[in-house]
C-alpha cells in the first residue's frame, strides 16, 4: 500500500519497487545500462520514459550511490572525476565527445572491450552500444573520467 499526494491510498506491484536498495557495482550499473537497450532518445530526458546522453550517465552513476551534475560539459569538468587516458579505461569511465575539450556535447560510459553504451541521436535514436574505435566516436572524443 503507497499513500498517494492527496492523501488517498492506493496499491502498486511489489516488485515494481525496491524497497531495500544499496549502491550498485560498476558490473551491475552496466548492466542495468543494457536494460535500457533500444529506449528512444528524449531531449533532456531523465527518466525511463526517455534519457538524453547526459540524464543516461546521470542516472548510471546515481545507481552507484553517486550525485553528479546533469550536463555533459559540467559532468567533464566535475570535481568527482578525475581524467583517465584513453588506453587505461576501464568499465564504468565515462567518455565525452565533442569538437574539443572546451566544447562537449555527448557523453557515454565505457563499457569495456572497446564498447561504450550512450543514448544518442546518431544513427538510430536511442540507448546503444558503440565502439569507440568508429567514426565518428573515435575522432569526437575529446576527454574520459573516472569516477573517484
Amino acid at each position: 500500500e503507497v499513500r498517494l499526494l492527496d492523501g488517498r491510498a492506493a496499491w502498486i506491484q511489489a516488485g515494481d519497487v525496491i524497497v531495500d536498495s544499496h549502491p550498485l557495482t560498476i558490473e551491475e550499473s552496466i548492466a542495468l545500462a543494457k536494460r535500457f537497450l533500444g529506449v528512444t532518445y528524449l531531449w533532456g530526458g531523465r527518466s525511463s520514459l526517455g534519457y538524453d546522453c547526459s540524464g543516461f550517465t546521470q542516472m548510471l552513476v546515481r545507481s552507484r550511490g553517486i550525485n553528479m551534475p546533469r550536463d555533459a560539459d559540467l559532468q567533464a569538468a566535475w570535481t568527482g572525476v578525475a581524467p583517465v587516458e584513453r588506453k587505461r579505461l576501464r568499465p564504468g569511465d565515462l567518455l565525452f565527445f565533442g569538437g574539443s575539450a572546451d566544447h562537449i556535447t555527448h557523453t557515454g560510459m565505457y563499457i569495456g572491450h572497446g564498447q561504450f553504451i550512450h543514448d544518442t541521436t546518431h544513427g538510430h535514436p536511442g540507448v546503444q552500444i558503440s565502439r569507440l574505435r568508429d567514426q565518428p566516436w573515435t575522432k569526437l572524443l575529446v576527454a574520459c573520467r573516472r569516477v573517484k
